[in-house]
């Protein structure tokens, strides 16, 4: 834990980062694939809806039912025609809930199930959802959403600028698709309790998201005054200055969430708990990954599209290649101090010739006839 420490404080001071903003095409992609999928799962096999956004009925046996999960399917298969969802609760009782089928005719499905599981019917408990009440709510739902979305975007737009609410609403849009896709993906059926769960992760994706952008905003109050670093550049450096604190707060958050998933959903059989908390699971995963990859990069994308970013983004450009020639200058410079004398490549390809060969050979005195 110290190591990660000492590395967010580093991060924090500017003395390590990672170009996050740099690479942001890759991270686009991989978001538009996973969003992709996510889109193709619900058309393809659309949303498990629970009886309180179709209509239906949920049955409830007494404790310690000897009858397998398996059999009071088919039983409630055959009382009612449809397919039904059966899950076994810790008292030993099932939970038997059939969508979309009318009102009218609970009481024979009631009865027929009753015969079939060997119980008297007044001991088996009826919850009837009428589908009129249970579209209204699906309505509400999404009013309540959408509503949501209009109130972020307000007020980010006041907190910060138009550009940071955009992109906040992209990374909100991106964390709701693969939460639902992903819902689709697996069968898991959709309650108010996911609703529940989608909001939640909604205002936690925010709490990111917004934590970035206090950063960004307070680091580029009189960025045009300097010619150090362009927008992108500074982006990059409140990603990096929050990335552990980001990370700490999601795994602490997630830990819990996926013992409700994978052990209370999972190991336990406690099948109630999976419709918000997968909801929550891949909410936090997706909100932590949008508030970094995507929401930055995307703000500073939209950005350095200004005039006055363009501006600076040349001057910073112009100086760090005037920068980049004076060293290389000042480099040449003295690797030419450092090197030998010009003369003696010159001289090493020649033929000097010796002392010997310089004074010439010695002739003997020429005798006078």
């Amino acid at each position: 834990m110290s190591k990660l420490g000492n590395l967010g404080a580093r991060l924090h001071r500017g003395e390590i980062s990672y170009d996050f903003v740099g690479k942001r095409n890759n991270w686009y992609s991989i978001s538009f694939l996973i969003t992709i999928t996510a889109i193709v799962g619900l058309v393809v096999n659309g949303l498990n809806l629970g009886i309180e956004f179709q209509g239906g009925a949920v049955f409830t046996t007494p404790n310690n039912m000897s009858v397998s999960v398996a059999q009071a399917k088919e039983y409630a298969h055959t009382a009612s025609g449809q397919e039904a969802i059966v899950q076994k609760l810790g008292n030993g009782s099932l939970r038997i809930q059939i969508a979309g089928i009318d009102t009218s005719k609970s009481d024979q499905i009631k009865n027929t199930l009753a015969k079939d599981l060997k119980i008297d019917s007044n001991k088996l408990a009826a919850d009837l959802v009428g589908p009129s009440w249970g579209e209204q709510i699906a309505n509400k739902a999404w009013e309540g959403l959408g509503i949501f979305m209009v109130l972020v975007v307000i007020y980010l737009a006041i907190a910060f600028e138009w550009r940071m609410a955009v992109a906040a609403l992209v990374a909100l849009i991106h964390d709701i698709t693969i939460t639902t896709g992903i819902y689709a993906l697996v069968g898991f059926e959709v309650t108010p309790g996911t609703v529940i769960g989608l909001l939640t992760i909604l205002g936690y994706s925010l709490y990111d998201t917004v934590v970035v952008f206090d950063s960004l905003k307070e680091q580029t109050k009189d960025i045009t005054k300097q010619t150090r670093w362009t927008y992108a550049d500074i982006a990059n450096k409140s990603i990096n200055g929050t990335l552990v604190r980001s990370i700490n707060t999601t795994v602490v958050a997630l830990l819990p969430v996926a013992g409700l998933l994978f052990i209370g959903g999972g190991f336990l059989g406690a099948g109630t708990l999976n419709d918000i908390s997968l909801s929550l699971f891949v909410g936090l995963a997706a909100g932590a990954y949008s508030s970094i990859f995507i929401a930055t990069p995307l703000v500073a994308d939209l950005k350095e599209r200004e005039p006055q970013m363009k501006a600076l983004r040349k001057r910073v450009l112009a100086k760090r290649a005037q920068a980049a020639a004076e060293e290389s200058a000042a480099t040449d410079g003295v690797a030419r101090d450092e090197s030998p004398d010009d003369t003696a490549p010159a001289l090493a390809g020649r033929r000097v010739p010796s002392m010997a060969r310089g004074r010439g050979r010695r002739r003997a005195p020429r005798k006078h006839r």
